[in-house]
């Protein structure tokens, strides 16, 4: 069975990076293993020039996997734009957190504040919002819970994503 994929969503600026980091120790601290998906607007690289890894991948390899005593790094050629394909990288895991990712069709929780620069939320419309974390009086018809409400938000991704499973994602999608 493959994990379950969740979106933190928002617009630039909104936490979303704030967001994960006080999430993830919350799961993981209860037992969840989890595997994150950053996406990135630039070109992304992570081996170093001149390094054997570099090497490798300059003289073809489509894959380098490069281990330490305590990491794995797997830098591969990107075969594909599909966010589930490109996760079963992390199929061991028991939740895949994306962050962006906001046009795809996966639950989305929406970050929004006040203080941003943006009048408005990015998923109130979205049929795949299924919770939003605000400071402003939005109120969708999911969930909702304050910036500071980190452990209810947790006990809602374990229990909605993690213990009971995705019903979103286990069902055919028709759109």
């Amino acid at each position: 069975m493959r994990p379950t994929i969740i979106a933190i969503a928002g617009k630039s600026g909104s936490g979303k990076t704030t967001l994960l980091e006080k999430i993830i120790p919350i799961l993981r601290n209860r037992g969840h293993r989890l595997g994150t998906v950053k996406h990135a607007h630039k070109e992304v690289e992570i081996d170093k020039k001149g390094k054997d890894s570099w090497r490798h991948r300059q003289a073809g390899a489509h894959a380098t996997l490069v281990v330490s005593p305590d990491t794995i790094a797997l830098v591969r050629d990107r075969e594909t734009d599909s966010l589930t394909e490109l996760a079963a990288h992390l199929s061991d895991m028991d939740l895949i957190i994306v962050e962006g990712f906001k046009r795809e069709r996966i639950p989305k929780i929406e970050i929004f504040r006040t203080d941003s620069k943006h009048k408005e939320p990015l998923c109130l419309d979205d049929p795949d919002l299924v919770a939003f974390m605000t400071d402003s009086s939005h109120t969708p018809a999911v969930p909702t819970f304050g910036l500071d409400d980190i452990e209810a938000l947790a006990d809602f991704i374990e229990a909605t994503f993690i213990l009971t499973g995705d019903i979103l994602l286990n069902r055919e999608r028709t759109n």
